[in-house]
């Protein structure tokens, strides 16, 4: 309640103070109303290693703090990425716009334009307090924001190097939990008058999937279910599907990915590198780990489909041991927003750039459209507005994230911007008019794993893919071929749904505005030579001479 002072009976130095006093008050007490958003982020978490969504390899590898956020809000089921690929994911989060509209279609020799127009320089305006903190992968020095301390490009998991207005600095220990120490850090010396929107993103669990050294052993004694397409031969599928460089099988390398001989003269450069960057104590964790683990394997010594599997087991393995360090990151900070009165005046949310596959297929990595890699986690809790242990099968985007920030700030979202406010689902509504499709557009070939260019159109049951570059098309029909392994493009029992989905795909395309025809996007990193990208296992079936 404000009161009212007859100021004309007083000097004008205190008339002015009282003024400053008020406006102060009352800009903490308008702040205040305002919720604070945390957005943790991970890179190439697949939904199928995460406990809220149920899958077996989840069963096993628990993950109760990121379950926590599913169990206090909303778990997303179809949260569908816009370009499946880490950098392009988040110059869509950043913007609010496709590939084609953000100038960001690959990860590789390009760089972000920071100029442009992003949702943290929109809800800066509107008076929050914005930071970011770790993997950023983008080029460009981060815009938009009042802090912020990133990786140089994809970071290191040991001892990783911090680049911030000031510079580079080295910092002993692990990856996550420096993310996690910093941002900490960040929230306990930050404005605490205003309203804050800080951005925790983690490298893990991208490859080459180095644990800490707490967790190398965690899982020893446990077999991780095998997909029912680890030996998928591909058939009914197109070029695309047979062509692609990352299959555990060929493209996975021991030396480089699983560790093997990962303290001797053989191991290759990856390891090289971050073997040599650890300390004289973290070598002998490593060597005690690791020089045990491969003795066994060397006596064993796999052959064939035993080899794929072994392959498969120590993958999954070291991959879900980083989500660990993951959620552990995510109870620290619910753990200090509760202990500071927080929590109930912020929306956490949790997603990663793109999902992954865990041997689906015989792969990993990501790219495709197909539902591994295509669909990504995203669980949101908002105290005293979304009801506890909600989910919806809604159809939304990264390209909603820029939109649903603003929407939280009460910040206006500009026109141009291309997605819809989550706002609305978080509340409860259960709204026809929400989108009904989801267009979906990878640039980048020939590049890493050699995925073929396609754009494509979902709309929860129908997926129809277009390889333009090959002129193929497929379609899959994901009610009764869940693990999409039929492409139906020319069964004619299907004609008039690749005709609906062919008009919906154009549409879709005007509405966003993608230019006509092929685009003529490069990579211009490659130069003249397209196989520069292949892995040790193509190359050899190819007949080209190893990577120098």
């Amino acid at each position: 309640m404000f009161t009212f002072i007859d100021y004309s009976r007083r000097p004008t130095k205190v008339f002015f103070l009282h003024l400053i006093l008020s406006l102060t008050t009352l800009s903490s007490f308008l702040h205040a109303k305002k919720p604070n958003i945390v957005f943790v982020f991970s890179d190439d978490h697949a939904t199928q290693a995460l406990g809220a969504y149920g899958h077996p390899i989840s069963k096993i590898a628990q993950t109760p703090h990121l379950d926590q956020i599913a169990k206090a809000g909303m778990r997303f089921d179809r949260c569908m990425v816009t370009n499946s690929i880490c950098g392009p994911s988040r110059a869509t989060i950043l913007t609010g716009k496709y590939s084609h509209l953000n100038g960001f279609f690959v990860n590789e020799g390009t760089q972000f334009d920071s100029s442009q127009q992003t949702f943290p320089k929109l809800m800066r305006k509107s008076g929050y307090q914005t930071s970011i903190i770790g993997k950023w992968h983008l080029g460009s020095d981060p815009t938009g924001f009042d802090h912020w301390d990133i990786l140089p490009g994809q970071g290191k998991y040991y001892n990783p190097d911090f680049k911030t207005k000031k510079g580079l600095r080295n910092y002993t220990g692990y990856c996550t939990e420096i993310v996690t120490d910093k941002a900490l850090e960040w929230l306990e010396q930050r404005n605490k008058q205003k309203p804050f929107m800080l951005m925790v993103q983690h490298k893990a669990p991208h490859r080459n999937w180095d644990p800490d050294f707490k967790y190398l052993d965690l899982y020893d004694d446990v077999e991780f279910p095998e997909p029912d397409t680890l030996f998928d031969n591909y058939e009914g599928r197109g070029t695309a599907a047979k062509d692609q460089d990352m299959s555990i099988e060929i493209s996975m390398e021991l030396n480089n990915d699983l560790k093997v001989d990962g303290n001797s003269d053989k191991k290759s450069r990856y390891y090289k590198g971050n073997y040599n960057r650890l300390t004289p104590e973290q070598k002998l964790l490593w060597d005690k780990y690791y020089n045990k683990r491969n003795s066994k394997f060397k006596k064993l010594n796999p052959k064939g489909r035993e080899l794929i599997r072994w392959k498969y087991q120590s993958y999954v393995k070291d991959y879900v041991r980083c989500i660990k360090s993951v959620d552990d990151s995510v109870g620290r900070l619910r753990t200090y927003l509760k202990k500071n009165n927080l929590l109930e005046n912020t929306v956490f949310i949790y997603s990663s750039d793109q999902g992954f596959y865990l041997g689906e297929h015989g792969w990993f990595d990501k790219r495709f459209m197909y539902d591994e890699s295509y669909r990504t986690p995203l669980l949101i809790s908002w105290p005293g507005v979304t009801k506890p242990g909600q989910s919806t099968d809604k159809l939304v985007s990264n390209l909603d994230f820029a939109q649903t920030f603003l929407a939280i700030s009460g910040t206006q979202a500009p026109s141009d911007m291309q997605g819809m406010s989550l706002v609305p689902l978080l509340k409860g509504s259960d709204s026809d008019l929400w989108r009904t499709h989801h267009y979906y557009h990878y640039y980048e070939y020939p590049g890493w794993h050699m995925v073929r260019r396609h754009e494509g159109v979902y709309d929860g049951q129908y997926k129809l893919l277009h390889y333009y570059d090959l002129n193929e098309w497929e379609l899959l029909d994901t009610h009764k071929d869940p693990k999409e392994m039929m492409n139906q493009y020319q069964n004619p029992e299907y004609k008039n749904v690749v005709a609906a989905m062919s008009a919906k795909l154009n549409d879709l395309k005007s509405e966003y505005q993608v230019p006509a025809g092929i685009p003529e996007f490069r990579m211009k990193h490659v130069g003249n030579d397209p196989n520069r990208y292949l892995s040790k296992g193509r190359r050899k079936i190819e007949g080209l001479p190893p990577k120098k």
